[in-house]
């Protein structure tokens, strides 16, 4: 018989958020909402969209493995030498060819509990040990992760904003943070949701530092719209750039993936559009939450993490909302067992979400003051 490794066989296969195909089979229904995944609501960049139709009859050549066009766009874009970026097929991809570049299976990877669940795959799949240090007002416990540094230490993992708690570091708290780590020492800064953040004027933009044991990784997923075409980058010193393309798979991102993401890049009103109408939703939803008393966690991404009473009442909230049609993420996977994220919609799917959020919650409370005997 084949000996699957011991680490491979503790692994969970990443359980994504429901499909508005998959539950309307499921139940039936003919209204449904998903957000459950932080998408733009808005589709895709009506400008990559373009892109991509010019570029269909390009289908049967092979895709160019330095994405030479799109890295000088992103060089351009926000002014770093092209050596210093790297594309691949999204952030998940691109984590994990840095875990597998910079790290041993003697090694330790230091993050939070209740943060990207991509990065605990990336280290556990490949044998890596996960430390995670206990969140601190549902963010980053960045003093905790210094005092949780030892001598097999090899990499930190950051994301922000986090993702699910929405939660963000500072300018100030990170460089201060950076001054303490060790140069040996890989801190991956994951900026998924930095278009969201960077209204924030204390927001540090990784990509604007030249910290030589950094490594920043962005998506196109979020704000630009283009979650299926997986494309995403990395900016790093060059060498780590030089290592990480001796791990990755040559032909990724594809050319649909980045002709569509040198279009987004320029399409301002888009990005502008998308921005605007997240506040809006954000809103709609805050004044929901405040009203029905629901805890949540003030965000600074397009998304907004509930807190319920208790695990069992999240799990039962999350499974209501869907019979009625509206897709949430119960977040247990990443950490926070009692926590429910949401993300922004059109207006019109804002307020049926707060319809739908409503009801359930307030089935669920009255369940809760009179129980069944």
């Amino acid at each position: 018989m084949i000996k699957i490794p011991p680490f491979i066989q503790q692994l969970k296969p990443y359980k994504a958020g429901l499909s508005i195909e998959q539950l309307a089979r499921e139940k039936n229904l003919t209204r449904i909402v998903k957000l459950a995944s932080a998408e733009n609501p808005l589709g895709p960049s009506p400008m990559a969209m373009k892109a991509i139709n010019s570029s269909l009859t390009g289908l049967h050549r092979y895709t160019d493995p330095s994405s030479y066009n799109l890295v000088q766009a992103i060089a351009k874009k926000y002014g770093i030498q092209p050596n210093h970026i790297i594309c691949g097929h999204g952030t998940d991809s691109l984590l994990a060819y840095i875990v597998s570049a910079f790290t041993t299976e003697d090694d330790e990877i230091i993050t939070s509990e209740g943060t990207f669940i991509g990065m605990y795959v990336s280290i556990r799949k490949m044998g890596r040990k996960l430390i995670q240090v206990p969140m601190n007002n549902h963010g980053f416990n960045l003093d905790g992760i210094l005092k949780a540094i030892n001598e097999k230490t090899m990499m930190i993992y950051i994301a922000n904003p986090n993702n699910p708690t929405g939660t963000m570091i500072d300018r100030k708290t990170f460089e201060s943070f950076m001054d303490q780590v060790p140069n040996h020492i890989m801190v991956v800064l994951d900026e998924a949701y930095t278009a969201y953040a960077s209204e924030n004027e204390s927001y540090p933009n990784g990509v604007a530092y030249d910290y030589p044991n950094m490594v920043v990784t962005r998506t196109f997923s979020k704000v630009y719209g283009l979650a299926g075409l997986r494309v995403g980058f990395a900016v790093g010193p060059d060498h780590v750039i030089e290592a990480l393309y001796k791990v990755k798979l040559p032909f990724e991102p594809n050319n649909l993936a980045q002709a569509a993401a040198i279009a987004a890049l320029d399409d301002e009103a888009f990005l502008k559009q998308t921005i605007e109408l997240n506040k809006q939703s954000l809103n709609i939803l805050y004044k929901c939450f405040d009203d029905l008393g629901i805890e949540y966690v003030r965000s600074h991404t397009n998304f907004i993490l509930m807190l319920m009473p208790t695990e069992k009442f999240a799990e039962e909230f999350a499974s209501g909302c869907l019979n009625r049609g509206l897709i949430v993420r119960h977040v247990d996977t990443f950490g926070i067992p009692q926590g429910i994220r949401i993300n922004s919609g059109t207006i019109e799917e804002t307020e049926f979400a707060v319809e739908v959020i409503t009801k359930e919650y307030q089935k669920l409370i009255d369940k809760l003051k009179h129980p069944v005997a």
